[in-house]
């Protein structure tokens, strides 16, 4: 008997079954989220990337800064994110609409960076990734759960900077003033920073997400204020909300 025809409606259908459960189903869900007009603000949120940003996040993906970081905080009862300061809040897939690329990450090999823009906003921020990318265990340590503090284990990306003569006024991209002493160019040098690492900055920089929606408000696991009368640990989520926050 031949059942070639068998098999391949069985591979045909569990095909089909995977694509609507996995992709159709999270369309219909989520396709129609839109912007949230804040009217204290006088625009919409999420906000999409400015240009400079936009190349930048290109920049991240192709040094796979993916594979060793993650773009999702966790929700309380779910991980330490919030408490470890990595945002003030869950991410919820209204944070996204903006992506036609989501750069989740599998691992952690370094902190999250959702809101990596808040932690390090500004010129200061700036200044800040400046040096973490010149030469990262200058600015960033490790401490172990034994109490030990290591230097930084990322690698420095010194070929995101270029040293060069300065010929008559020095570039407005130098940046060897916020660099140590060992690290300082020879004499008649500057050190300079790439449009590459521009962009990649203003990505990091742009890399922070507002309060949270309202709907998502409304709906999200917010941990009693008193356990102690049979309601749920702090920090926990009911069985019946938690497929609502993964």
């Amino acid at each position: 008997m031949n059942r070639a025809p068998l098999i391949f409606l069985g591979i045909f259908f569990t095909v089909a079954f995977s694509w609507t459960g996995i992709v159709l189903t999270n369309h219909l869900m989520y396709a129609d989220l839109q912007p949230v007009f804040d009217e204290n603000e006088g625009r919409a949120f999420p906000q999409p990337l400015p240009g400079d940003a936009l190349r930048g996040k290109e920049v991240y993906r192709d040094l796979g800064c993916m594979y060793c970081h993650s773009q999702q905080v966790r929700h309380p009862g779910f991980g330490t994110d919030i408490q470890r300061g990595w945002g003030e809040r869950g991410s919820v897939a209204r944070d996204y609409i903006h992506e036609r690329r989501v750069y989740l990450g599998t691992m952690r090999t370094g902190p999250d960076l959702r809101n990596v823009g808040a932690r390090f906003a500004g010129e200061g921020g700036r200044n800040w990734h400046i040096q973490h990318f010149y030469n990262p265990t200058e600015v960033s340590n490790v401490t172990l759960s034994n109490g030990r503090t290591y230097g930084s284990i990322m690698p420095p990306y010194r070929f995101l900077f270029r040293t060069q003569p300065i010929i008559g006024e020095p570039s407005p991209r130098s940046v060897q003033h916020l660099l140590p002493a060992k690290d300082q160019p020879p004499v008649g040098h500057e050190i300079v920073l790439t449009q590459r690492g521009e962009d990649l900055i203003a990505y990091l920089l742009a890399l922070k997400d507002p309060p949270l929606y309202p709907e998502e408000a409304r709906r999200v696991y917010v941990p009693p204020a008193q356990p102690d009368r049979g309601e749920p640990r702090p920090g926990t989520a009911p069985e019946s909300t938690r497929e609502v926050l993964q």
